[in-house]
């Protein structure tokens, strides 16, 4: 399958701050992939790189087929951008806004235009500085999409939004992915997980993984077992054990490379039999959190 985004080896950096390292990535035509992971990560800087705000350092990324160094004018009528900081005309009224924008679009959808404004419930003889945070996300989100964009990529469209405006937004969203791929940057996991196809997290610049969500939430389980009496912890446990944590006869952890044969034959090797156990899955933010505590406990070994 074609890839609608392609970065090697992407680097960004800000004199000595380090914002992406050698980034790999590549997002298939038609997934609705979310990008994740802690503040200063990356994903901010990385969405800049793509849409040609910034100029990687070094490496290249390719957008719907184009060197992303090479976006600029036409290259925007089939991208639509959203960021959280979108900058807009305040002093203009909405409705005059939008007849600015619509000629530099050729796929223009007026019928879409409208609808999509309908279902915002747009003020539109409104000015844009009157708006509330929540009608000028909206307002943007409908001013990208109405042409009909191949790739949509949004930099944390729901943060500081009530939950009602953010399911308006994630509506909006899936009745326009079948046209489009979408690229998307949030800290909001619990949301991300109710859409997308495809999650990735960038961590201190780096990618950590990329991959199917629901391949990624089949390999991690929270795991506990109870045995007849307390088992002697080996120093060496399988890599794929996390935030072990025995107490009395109860073993506590975190596996993130599932297999129930697998996994259970590592258990007897490691603790020898066990009485119960159970295999329970994680959502995604506890399998984030999880990773997170994890990789503070090696810093701090």
């Amino acid at each position: 399958m074609n890839s609608a985004i392609v970065t090697e080896k992407l680097s960004r950096s800000f004199r000595w701050t380090h914002a992406l390292r050698e980034l790999d990535l590549s997002v298939e035509q038609g997934a609705i992939y979310a990008m994740v992971g802690p503040n200063g990560a990356g994903k901010t800087t990385l969405i800049k790189t793509l849409m040609n705000i910034v100029p990687p350092s070094s490496g290249r990324a390719e957008v719907m087929g184009r060197n992303s160094r090479q976006l600029r004018g036409a290259s925007f009528a089939e991208i639509g951008y959203v960021s959280e900081n979108q900058l807009m005309p305040e002093r203009m009224l909405l409705r005059d806004f939008v007849d600015y924008l619509r000629p530099f679009y050729p796929c223009w959808d007026r019928q879409l235009e409208h609808s999509l404004m309908k279902q915002f419930n747009l003020p539109l003889d409104r000015r844009i500085r009157h708006l509330s945070r929540g009608m000028r996300m909206k307002a943007a989100l409908a001013s990208s999409l109405a042409y009909h964009p191949r790739l949509i990529v949004l930099d944390e469209p729901f943060s500081g939004l009530d939950p009602l405006v953010r399911d308006e937004l994630i509506a909006a969203l899936l009745e326009r992915a079948p046209e489009a791929t979408i690229f998307i940057s949030s800290h909001d996991l619990a949301e991300i997980e109710s859409f997308a196809s495809h999650i990735g997290y960038l961590d201190g610049g780096r990618l950590r993984f990329s991959e199917d969500i629901n391949n990624l939430s089949g390999r991690f389980r929270e795991v506990e077992l109870t045995f007849d009496q307390p088992p002697t912890i080996p120093a060496n446990l399988p890599a794929s054990w996390m935030q072990l944590n025995a107490a009395g006869a109860v073993v506590r952890f975190v596996e993130s490379q599932f297999n129930d044969e697998r996994t259970t034959a590592e258990i007897r090797n490691a603790l020898g039999d066990f009485k119960e156990s159970s295999f329970n899955p994680m959502s995604l933010r506890a399998i984030f959190l999880a990773m997170a505590r994890t990789k503070a406990q090696g810093a701090t070994a």
